[in-house]
């Protein structure tokens, strides 16, 4: 018999590399992130280009699904889909008891008009970059790029960096609105498509009925009851002694999954969902307080944030920035992500922040401004989008087609701005405590004019 003991297949080279990034970015964790203050998302992404076709080829996601263009993007959607619905009731479950009630207008206005205006502003900068995309598709990419996104967005409100810098009441509401701001680019995304795919008026009407009565509103009604329900359930099983302490914690897990699971049966909002139960679950604080000591909740993210990472540094569509075919170049996603970052929330913010309670001066509104990355939430959205769009097929391409355009043009240019504020809100805060201590070490700087040492000047005589 001819011994061959190895079995090489894609799963398992998949399962070897994250399993090794996570092992050695654990070893050097409290350097890198205390130290350095750069988190998991950036070191994963670079690994996952490192390791995908662009790289050494060790991994390509492109190529799972038998290749075809379709199972690729439903498994890039289950894919972020999962670490959303998770992220999202993270924040829900550690926000303070009865957040989102006691904050509800600083939530309201910065959801209300900061999406608002980064989806208009960001379509309107698309439609004049992208010559190809009319303006109703052009809005539908933006409705990708308009949530803040709640995995990068935790690195903000946790860590050493936010707890010495950020105030308390601004990671607060920073986190509240990432996780309730991507379940909200559905309306966005919906009335985008319904524009694109259906007339005006069926577009307004299929908007307000099926978007926002139905899968908006069901949603959050849905996430409050599985939240309110398994929280008095827990109590009702801590007191007769029924469950134990890993058990609970491990309900952070379960019933997010499971939230998702019914609101995806259900078509409804599955990321308002998770969020609202997150937030229903820990209404009262009780559930915060049990778990404060405990870990497992901080693993698992961890766990699945850099795997999801690792698996868009390796999905990126390098060939696609520059296409011809789709009327994309370098220098026009260069020239958008650029404007995006400058303009998507920095004004709205500076504009309504005397009115926002949350945001007490000029210097939080313009860090509020600056931190709303696009990432995870940004690639999940775009590949719902191309699941309601008719595939597009290679030749078949034009601007007279503005569905198949769409269809083939969304993702690279989401994946082109994603990387970019990956890197970019990645190394800020770096950056800005380097530029800190370099400024600190030149006003120190002796500046004796005399050829003497300084410390003589300091002797006493």
């Amino acid at each position: 018999m001819h011994f061959w003991p190895f079995d090489v297949t894609t799963v398992h080279i998949t399962y070897a590399c994250l399993g090794s990034f996570v092992v050695f970015f654990t070893l050097f964790s409290l350097l890198i992130r205390e130290k350095l203050y750069l988190g998991e998302a950036i070191w994963a992404t670079v690994f996952g280009i490192a390791i995908g076709p662009y790289g050494t080829n060790i991994v390509d996601p492109r190529s799972w699904g038998a290749g075809d263009a379709q199972q690729v993007n439903q498994i890039t959607m289950e894919v972020t889909r999962v670490v959303l619905a998770l992220g999202v009731f993270a924040i829900g479950v550690e926000l303070p008891k009865s957040y989102i009630l006691r904050h509800w207008r600083s939530l309201s206005i910065l959801l209300i008009v900061g999406m608002t205006w980064g989806w208009l502003i960001c379509g309107a900068l698309i439609y004049v970059l992208v010559p190809g995309l009319q303006f109703y598709p052009s809005l539908v990419v933006s409705a990708c790029l308009t949530p803040t996104d709640p995995i990068l967005a935790a690195a903000v409100c946790g860590g050493k960096f936010a707890q010495k810098h950020v105030p308390l009441h601004l990671r607060r509401i920073l986190a509240a609105e990432s996780a309730a701001n991507d379940g909200l680019a559905f309306p966005f995304l919906y009335i985008s498509l319904y524009l694109v795919l259906e007339s005006a008026g069926e577009a307004v009407r299929d908007w307000f009925l099926i978007t926002w009565l139905y899968e908006v509103a069901v949603g959050i009604l849905l996430g409050c009851f599985f939240g309110a329900l398994f929280r008095f359930l827990m109590k009702v099983c801590e007191k007769r002694d029924f469950i134990d302490r890993s058990s609970s914690v491990a309900q952070y897990v379960a019933l997010a999954v499971m939230t998702m699971g019914f609101a995806l049966l259900l078509g409804v909002d599955e990321l308002l969902a998770a969020f609202f139960a997150g937030t229903a679950f820990s209404w009262d604080g009780a559930f915060n307080e049990a778990t404060e000591d405990t870990s497992f909740s901080s693993v698992i993210e961890m766990l699945f944030d850099s795997a999801c990472f690792i698996f868009i540094g390796a999905w990126m569509p390098f060939a696609s920035f520059y296409d011809a075919t789709l009327t994309l170049s370098v220098w026009r996603l260069v020239v958008i992500t650029i404007l995006l970052l400058l303009v998507r929330r920095i004004p709205p913010i500076l504009i309504s922040y005397k009115i926002i309670p949350d945001i007490k001066n000029f210097k939080e509104a313009l860090f509020s401004g600056h931190f709303g990355p696009m990432g995870v939430g940004a690639v999940f959205i775009s590949s719902l989008a191309v699941s309601k769009l008719p595939p597009a097929t290679a030749g078949r391409i034009s601007s007279d087609d503005q569905q198949t355009l769409l269809a083939a043009s969304i993702q690279p240019i989401v994946a082109f701005v994603v990387l970019w504020s990956i890197l970019i809100h990645g190394l800020s805060i770096p950056f800005w405590t380097l530029s800190k201590r370099v400024n600190t070490l030149t006003n120190t700087w002796p500046r004796s004019p005399s050829l003497q040492p300084e410390w003589l000047n300091q002797v006493r005589r």
